[in-house]
């Protein structure tokens, strides 16, 4: 089986959950570092799968890699290659097949509740999940492309998640681990601070608070949605 290529934008924001779920189904991944300087494919017929990890650039910004990864994600596309986004990732995504990126209304930072659409496609993916706790971090927000199904919405960004057969994208993210969540609130402290009157920022202790309840219902929420998406890996 070819490995599923892991696009990581900053050495704080890995695969987390999504990497461990692979090893865990003895599933080959090959993670590619943009924050190392590791080089772009030309085409994504050396994989079964494209991931793409968040960051806190905006796929709107003149970086040299974006426009590879935009035609990356083309290129397997119409290769029926499967191809999944978190976050920057889904933004990715979305511009890729003709989407826009824009500055959402709020930032949205922290844990907050996400709805599952109520239809077939949205039950392959979640299962019989009306709604969970989603973890988020993100100022920006997608369009949906062409033909795209939406899937998820929350109470600040109504694209959450969408879907186009093989195809994943998500504003949130499903990946967290603890110690992930834990760096990122260190990190993070300035926009955190800077973005607190937004009725959709949470504190860092709040976030920690709620973080060992909320990871378990988001490992499960999570398992469902990467075990959908590996259906489509061959």
């Amino acid at each position: 089986m070819k490995p599923v290529a892991i696009f990581r934008h900053l050495a704080h924001e890995g695969a987390g959950y999504f990497a461990e779920f692979l090893y865990e189904h003895k599933i080959p991944f090959q993670l590619i570092a943009i924050d190392a300087g590791d080089a772009i494919p030309d085409i994504a017929s050396a994989y079964s799968g494209l991931v793409f990890m968040g960051g806190n650039m905006s796929v709107n910004d003149d970086l040299p890699w974006i426009e590879r990864e935009l035609s990356l994600i083309r290129d397997a596309v119409s290769k029926d290659i499967p191809v999944l986004g978190h976050c920057l990732g889904g933004q990715l995504i979305a511009k890729a097949l003709g989407g826009s990126v824009s500055e959402n209304s709020v930032k949205e930072i922290g844990w907050g509740a996400v709805r599952v659409a109520d239809d077939v496609v949205a039950r392959h993916w979640f299962g019989d999940v009306k709604a969970f706790m989603a973890f988020h971090w993100h100022g920006e927000t997608f369009s949906l492309p062409a033909g795209a199904t939406h899937l998820l919405s929350s109470e600040f960004c109504a694209n959450q998640a969408y879907v186009i057969g093989k195809h994943f994208g998500l504003q949130c993210h499903i990946e967290m681990t603890e110690e992930m969540i834990d760096t990122w609130c260190e990190l993070g402290a300035m926009e955190l601070y800077g973005a607190r009157y937004s009725p959709a920022v949470q504190t860092a202790t709040m976030i920690r608070r709620q973080m060992f309840e909320n990871l378990l219902t988001l490992r499960s929420v999570a398992a469902k949605v990467y075990s959908a998406w590996l259906q489509g890996v061959v």
